[in-house]
């Protein structure tokens, strides 16, 4: 089947989850994102009320998911099986793409189902159902005694990366250096109006707000913003002094 939107392919497998407050978690992570297929691995039978209580407004997810008996036959029909383990090893050594690399990966690949496979709260995936997987995907992090992060939390991580890849998503426009000048400008004159600077240090601090204007990459709301805010104390400084002139001539 087609899908106009990159995400409709992406499907979560969960291989036997412990509890079902992940699996709420979880839903409402993938809804957030923009996914919906949901499939579970195993015949446990879940608390519903938990999830719901987890899942918030993405319970509909765990309506509509799909049950399977074992890995194998959940990846049946999969085009691409992405296998995610927190460990490596010899045998894990192609396990090892990050979530921007698997992006990429996924938008090279044709037309087809997408599934990630995430193992058990406990212990991951076992070594044969990541030889299932074509590759693997890792989330780097800190290694502490909290080991790595919780299964809701690695499938948001995962599904946020994709949603920004994958989708198509309008960000703002950057004002070019012309317009960052300006805005530069704009701020050294409101300081000098209200007679900010000691001797030669006006073109200083010129520099100074080019090199923050540049880095902050603004929008044109926000270098509106900026400019009207140093106006503004700029006529804060200019009321306050005649005020005070006219308390000394009373």
């Amino acid at each position: 089947m087609e899908h106009t939107n990159p995400l409709e392919r992406i499907e979560i497998i969960l291989v036997e989850p412990q509890d079902g407050a992940n699996i709420g978690s979880t839903c409402r992570a993938m809804q957030t994102m923009g996914m919906t297929r949901l499939s579970i691995i195993g015949d446990k039978v879940y608390d519903e009320e938990r999830i719901r209580t987890l899942a918030v407004h993405a319970f509909s997810i765990w309506e509509h998911h799909t049950r399977y008996r074992s890995l194998e036959e959940a990846i049946s029909e999969s085009l691409l099986v992405v296998g995610a383990s927190r460990r490596r090893g010899k045998k894990r050594k192609y396990f090892s793409l990050l979530p921007e690399q698997l992006a990429e990966r996924i938008s090279q690949t044709g037309l087809g189902k997408v599934s990630i496979v995430f193992g058990r709260e406990a212990d991951g995936l076992t070594e044969k159902e990541l030889n299932l997987c074509h590759m693997g995907v890792n989330i780097p992090s800190v290694a502490t005694s909290a080991g790595s992060l919780n299964l809701a939390q690695a499938v948001q991580v995962i599904t946020y990366t994709l949603f920004r890849n994958l989708n198509d998503i309008k960000g703002f426009e950057q004002i070019k250096n012309e317009r960052i000048d300006e805005v530069s400008n704009s701020m050294t004159q409101s300081l000098e109006s209200i007679g900010y600077y000691k001797g030669n240090e006006q073109e200083e601090v010129k520099r100074f707000f080019l090199e923050i204007l540049a880095r902050a990459t603004l929008s044109e709301k926000e270098a509106i913003k900026i400019e009207k805010m140093f106006k503004k104390i700029a006529k804060i400084k200019v009321y306050k002094d005649i005020s005070t002139t006219k308390e000394e001539v009373q």
